[in-house]
C-alpha cells in the first residue's frame, strides 16, 4: 500500500508531465534512408502492377512460342508447295504425252473401223519412161549496182 504522500508525488509528477510536454524537434536526429511504411492503397496498386506484369510476360512468351510454330508450319508449307509445283509440271508433261498417244490411238481405231487402209493384193510393176526434156538453169542478171557516196 502506498501512503498519501507518495501518491501526491506521483500525481504531481504526472501533472507536471502533462503541463510541460516534451517539445518536438523539427530536425531529424538520425539521417539516412529508411523504408517508408506503405499504405493499403500503395500495396494494392503494387499487387495489381505485379499481376499485370506477370500476365504481360506470359503473353509475350506465348507470342514467341506461337510465332515459332507458325514459322515452322510456314517452312513446311513452302516445301510442300515447291513439291506440288514440280509434280504439276511433271503431270502436265505426262498429260501431253498421253493426249498425243490417245490421238494416235483414236486415228488408228477410226482407220481400222472404216477400213480405209488396205494392203495391196497385187503389186504392179511399171517400166520407167525416159525423159528427153532437160531443164536448163539460166541466171538472169539484173541492173548493175550503183555505189553512192554520202547520203
Amino acid at each position: 500500500m502506498l501512503n498519501t504522500a507518495q501518491t501526491q508525488k506521483l500525481n504531481n509528477s504526472y501533472q507536471g508531465y502533462v503541463q510541460n510536454p516534451i517539445e518536438r524537434v523539427e530536425a531529424p536526429v538520425i539521417e539516412g534512408y529508411f523504408y517508408k511504411e506503405s499504405t493499403v492503397k500503395d500495396m494494392a496498386i503494387r499487387k495489381v502492377n505485379k499481376s499485370l506484369c506477370g500476365l504481360l510476360i506470359m503473353a509475350v512468351v506465348t507470342t514467341f512460342v506461337s510465332y515459332y510454330f507458325v514459322m515452322c508450319n510456314e517452312l513446311t508449307l513452302d516445301t510442300l508447295n515447291r513439291q506440288i509445283v514440280a509434280l504439276n509440271e511433271e503431270n502436265s508433261e505426262l498429260q501431253n504425252n498421253l493426249d498425243q498417244l490417245k490421238s494416235f490411238n483414236n486415228v488408228d481405231t477410226q482407220m481400222m473401223q472404216y477400213n480405209l487402209l488396205h494392203k495391196a493384193e497385187n503389186v504392179l510393176e511399171v517400166p520407167a519412161i525416159p525423159t528427153s526434156a532437160s531443164v536448163s538453169t539460166k541466171h538472169i542478171s539484173s541492173a548493175p549496182f550503183k555505189w553512192a557516196i554520202g547520203y
